[in-house]
């Protein structure tokens, strides 16, 4: 392996952090509705953030698999929207210090990466990694936001019922890091955020408020939710207004509200991720109430002709 080391730089200029609380919050894999994403920006733009570290995207990230946006204006390139993976020091509502590790994903060297990764961990004297995803599930938008908690240890976790049994999942350089640390004997801790697949693609900020949430739980920091839960509630408002338009809409939701509290009432050996019991399957009610949703216009696009 090439020196992990050499990956990053670091600044010299460093404040006194005690013990920080490390967010990654990485994308590129699976954000459904973009909650990751918009958890990432919603910090940096509400709390005073300086970058204090910075990563060698080209040795990571394969350009022609996900290229950065270039602005061209009459007769010349006016912008390039360059993708960076940067390192933050960031202080909550009470003026605590922690940091937010955001950019895409590597999709090259994921080992070196993941070693880089905790080198800054061990140099930083981080006491608590937590990671943020997003990812589709066949839930009503009507119904709690769910969350699906994992962790190097249990006891990071007590007070969170399991949603999954045992799956296999494509890999994701965040997870891979969660679980290098786990066989360090570093903690840990993961949120996936449940978001109903039938918005996966648009902005669901009801998703991104529950990751900062369950951080804040977790960690004890004070993150700021209330432009998120001030989004989530016309984000909702809208895809109400939506789905009251047909009767066929209705029923779909109606539908997974019942598959869901089927499932709260008896989890054992179900997973919202496939089909369960008579109703339809939630691949079928998915893409039924998608394609219902796409031809009104997205969520959050404002009112449709």
């Amino acid at each position: 392996m090439l020196d992990p080391h050499e990956l990053y730089q670091l600044t010299d200029d460093l404040p006194e952090l005690g013990q920080p609380v490390l967010i990654q919050a990485l994308t590129g894999f699976v954000d459904a509705g973009h909650a990751t994403r918009l958890a990432r920006e919603h910090l940096l733009s509400t709390l005073d953030a300086q970058p204090i570290a910075s990563f060698d995207l080209d040795q990571l990230l394969d350009y022609r698999s996900r290229r950065p946006i270039m602005t061209f204006v009459e007769d010349h390139w006016e912008s390039y929207d360059e993708p960076k993976l940067e390192l933050h020091l960031l202080r909550d509502d009470a003026g605590t210090p922690f940091l937010l590790f955001g950019g895409p994903e590597p999709d090259l060297q994921w080992e070196r990466f993941t070693a880089a990764a905790i080198a800054l961990v061990g140099r930083l004297n981080v006491r608590l990694t937590v990671g943020l995803n997003a990812i589709p599930m066949a839930v009503p938008h009507t119904r709690p936001t769910g969350v699906t908690a994992h962790a190097t240890r249990k006891d990071l976790i007590s007070g969170y019922e399991p949603w999954l049994q045992r799956v296999q999942v494509p890999g994701s350089a965040g997870h891979l890091l969660e679980y290098r640390l786990g066989e360090q004997g570093q903690d840990a801790v993961g949120f996936a955020v449940h978001v109903p697949h039938y918005v996966a693609q648009s902005e669901y900020p009801a998703a991104a408020e529950l990751l900062l949430a369950s951080v804040s739980r977790s960690t004890g920091l004070l993150l700021p939710t209330e432009g998120l839960r001030s989004a989530a509630e016309l984000v909702r408002t809208d895809i109400d207004r939506q789905v009251a338009q047909t009767d066929e809409a209705n029923a779909l939701v109606h539908a997974l509200e019942e598959q869901y509290d089927a499932f709260t009432r008896g989890r054992a050996g179900s997973n919202l991720l496939g089909p369960t019991g008579p109703l339809p399957t939630a691949d079928e009610l998915g893409a039924e109430l998608e394609r219902f949703l796409a031809e009104q216009g997205k969520p959050g696009d404002g009112p449709t002709g």
